[in-house]
This record gives C-alpha cells, sequence and structure tokens, in this order.
C-alpha cells in the first residue's frame, strides 16, 4: 500500500466519528484517469520524440521513432534473396515442365522426373521462407514508429532523444480521455447500505463547483487500515476499495488532485440506525 493510500485511509478514519450512524459519509480520495504504456517492443535508441508532455494525440498518432537502419538493411537483404529464390523457382518450373513432357514422351526416365519435381517443390519452399522473412522484416521496421493505441494527453515521456529504450521499455504514458473517477475507501457499514439509490457530490480543490459521481466497482474484500498509520482500535476498521466516477468534470482534470467526496446512501428503518 502506497503512501498516498495510507494518507487517504486515515482521513476516512478521521471522518468516521463525524459520520456517527447517519446514512452520508464524508470520505477522503484522490483524483485518477484511466492511463496507458506505450512500449516499444524492441531495444533500440531513440532518434526523434514527436510529441511533448501535455499534447494531446489522436489513435495512431507517431510518438517516437526508433533507429531503424539495422532493420532497413536486413529488410533489403531478405528481398535480395527473395529475388534470387524467386529466380531459381522460374527456372526450375521450366525444368520440371520440360522434363514432364519428355516423361510422358518416355524420353525421360520416371526418376528423372521426380527429380526434376523436387527440385521444383524445394525452390517453391525458399521462396516461402524468404517471403516469411521478408514479412518478418517488415514488421520488426514497423514497430520503430512507436504509436498511440488510443487518444489522450501525454503525461510521461521516460526516455529522451538519443537514450536507448530497451525491448519492453516505456516510451509514454498517455491519459485516456475515458471519464475521471475519485479512488475512495468505503467504510464496512457504508457499503451494507449501497443501493442504486446511492449519490456522491465530489469536492476537489481548485474547482469552484461541486461534481457529481456515480459509485462503481466496490470491491468484494475488504483491507485492514494499516496499523502504523493508525491507533489500535482505528486499525480494527474495515475499508472497501471503491471508485466515484465523475460524470461532469473539466477535460484538464488531472489525476493525482486531492478530492473530497460526500456520499450519501438512502436511510433504512431505525432498527439498522
Amino acid at each position: 500500500m502506497s503512501y498516498r493510500e495510507v494518507s487517504v485511509i486515515a482521513a476516512i478514519a478521521l471522518s468516521l466519528g463525524a459520520c456517527g450512524r447517519s446514512s452520508t459519509f464524508h470520505l477522503a480520495g484522490t483524483v485518477e484517469r484511466t492511463t496507458i504504456e506505450v512500449a516499444a517492443p524492441v531495444s533500440a535508441e531513440i532518434v526523434e520524440i514527436g510529441v511533448e508532455r501535455g499534447q494531446r494525440v489522436e489513435t495512431g498518432a507517431v510518438l517516437a521513432l526508433l533507429d531503424s537502419s539495422v532493420a532497413l538493411a536486413e529488410l533489403r537483404a531478405f528481398e535480395a534473396a527473395h529475388a534470387a529464390a524467386q529466380a531459381a523457382l522460374t527456372e526450375a518450373e521450366h525444368e520440371f515442365t520440360r522434363v514432364e513432357a519428355l516423361g510422358r514422351r518416355r524420353v525421360a526416365s520416371p526418376q528423372e522426373v521426380d527429380r526434376a519435381r523436387r527440385q521444383r517443390d524445394e525452390a517453391l519452399a525458399r521462396v516461402a521462407e524468404k517471403e516469411a522473412r521478408i514479412a518478418q522484416a517488415r514488421k520488426l521496421l514497423e514497430d520503430r514508429t512507436i504509436q498511440a493505441h488510443a487518444a489522450g494527453v501525454v503525461d510521461q515521456l521516460p526516455f529522451e532523444e538519443g537514450e536507448r529504450v530497451p525491448a519492453g521499455g516505456v516510451v509514454a504514458v498517455l491519459q485516456t480521455e475515458s471519464e475521471p473517477w475519485v479512488r475512495i475507501w468505503m467504510p464496512a457499514r457504508a457499503v451494507t447500505r449501497i443501493t442504486d439509490a446511492a449519490r456522491a457530490e465530489v469536492e476537489i480543490i481548485g474547482l469552484d463547483r461541486k461534481l457529481n459521481g456515480r459509485l462503481a466497482d466496490v470491491a468484494r474484500e475488504p483491507e485492514f487500515t494499516p496499523h502504523y498509520a493508525l491507533t489500535e482500535r482505528e486499525s480494527a476498521h474495515l475499508v472497501y476499495r471503491a471508485r466515484v466516477i465523475l460524470a461532469d468534470a473539466p477535460a484538464d482534470l488531472r489525476p493525482g488532485v486531492p478530492a473530497t467526496v460526500k456520499l450519501i446512501l438512502p436511510k433504512r428503518g431505525k432498527a439498522s440506525d
């Protein structure tokens, strides 16, 4: 559990005393967004970064270019080998056609016909092998162009131009355009009151208006608050990780901003209150 999660859970514990047994819970959380890590499929030097932090990009936008000199040389070598194999195949086909015709006139023996057929088939196989290698080389060349898998905003660029990125290394981190949410930890007695009528009001530092939210993805398994962050009595509380999705958030709302969630749950009978 991260330091930020510990701080949030501590804030939850402090709010429990003020909640009493009412149907309103004041919970602390942080704004988050769905992020996509765009990784390099191969290890190579970055020769160009085509975007900047904070820039909005569309799906398929070029984020970075990796050195393609070796991949391009390999592709050209395979294309030359394919041309040679294709020429050999053409010669083998002509030879087989000639020997087969001689065989029908009983001028060539069956063994000679079989040998010519085998040489043609081997030439076909070599051409197919070269075509497969060309396809592989083209894919490796395409992998040198790092593209965005979805539209979003460039959040991080871990590498600089001239650096060598390892295979699987993250070249860019994108924040998608999906709705942001606030990560909260709900006390157990709030979870038991969740219904479709549950509402959430969210206050975020820096915004002059409250945002509406809907509760989603409440964890099935509870977590204990950490003993090193809270008192012994408070550490006995169970909390459930959940999300409050913000449907009317500003488009430029950044993740990591602290938020206060007022979770309004329908009251139940006096027996439960």
